[in-house]
């Protein structure tokens, strides 16, 4: 297959790269900061049209995640960005691709799982989860990225791309050992031993495997009745008291200091990020994935802790 991947310089863009590079694909991963790698990689802006059109054209497959971090404080103008860069790419992916003799048969776009309500009482599959924004005393945080998530798929479905199947992707945390990761920051306050309870303890934690997230994106290419959005996170998501106390034991301590929410928003606005991925309740769950047939490698959470802990060593091992 050809297999462009437009954003696909970060984390899971490289996951993916890595993946369908090692299998004899041709890839190649459109970036603003383009680098040398195994595969081949275009510049490109998010803005405007560019060479890389020619990639898209005959390709397979487009699988867009283009987006600035959300790592950050939000402040006016890191606002703009993280709306501009998700939106505005989005919708020159839906211009470009409309115009294409030989358009990709199916185009995956990223989503977020944070799409959906702070949910402590229930699950949130696709059939009947309920889209957040503006429930009562939520923090205005929590709401832009609700209104950024909506905005994204309204750009993403309204394209008018008739011969190419449209996904979005609501994923949820994706957890590998690589450097720089989510899991990466998880297990850094484990060793350091401040991977206790973040106060309340009760909120839940929604992520996915690395080896799901992928074998799931080989189902959705592969599946031509599968459209629309669908939820990428493993079948069971846990109160966070409970995913730490399974990823200290996957580390092999007892001891883990808790936070309370005053000190997770004095360290988070020291640290320059937002406490939403701490405290926000995500009960996101598969529906589609497992009525499909999937079944997941890693559906519970302490024996991926395992695996990705043994990982984490390994490569520090051979860094």
């Amino acid at each position: 297959m050809r297999i462009v991947l437009p954003g696909g310089a970060g984390q899971v863009g490289q996951l993916l790269a890595r993946h369908f590079h090692a299998q004899g694909h041709a890839v190649t991963v459109l970036s603003r900061t383009p680098h040398l790698s195994p595969w081949k990689t275009l510049p490109w802006d998010g803005l405007i049209p560019g060479p890389w059109i020619d990639e898209l054209d005959h390709s397979d497959v487009c699988i867009n995640l283009a987006g600035r971090s959300v790592n950050c404080r939000y402040t006016p103008a890191n606002r703009k960005a993280i709306l501009d860069s998700r939106v505005l790419s989005t919708r020159l992916l839906g211009e470009v691709i409309a115009t294409l003799q030989h358009p990709p048969a199916v185009w995956l776009n990223a989503s977020t799982a944070t799409i959906y309500r702070h949910s402590l009482d229930r699950p949130m599959d696709e059939a009947t989860g309920e889209l957040g924004g503006n429930e009562p005393g939520a923090p205005d945080t929590w709401n832009f990225s609700i209104d950024v998530a909506k905005a994204w798929e309204e750009a993403f479905f309204s394209a008018p791309t008739q011969h190419t199947r449209k996904v979005a992707l609501r994923s949820a945390m994706t957890f590998s050992p690589d450097p720089g990761g989510v899991f990466d920051v998880f297990l850094n306050l484990v060793r350091h031993g401040l991977g206790g309870t973040n106060s309340p303890g009760n909120q839940f934690v929604s992520w996915i495997h690395e080896t799901d997230l992928i074998r799931a994106i080989e189902l959705l290419i592969a599946s031509p009745n599968i459209s629309g959005a669908i939820n990428l996170a493993a079948p069971h998501p846990l109160p966070n008291r409970d995913f730490l106390r399974a990823l200290r034991e996957a580390w092999g301590t007892r001891i883990g200091l808790p936070t309370y929410p005053w000190m997770i928003e004095i360290g988070t606005f020291l640290m320059r990020t937002e406490s939403e991925l701490i405290l926000k309740s995500r009960q996101v769950v598969p529906g589609r994935l497992l009525n499909s047939g999937f079944q997941f490698t890693f559906p519970h959470w302490p024996p991926a802790a395992r695996d990705l802990v043994a990982r984490w060593r390994d490569q520090k091992i051979t860094r």
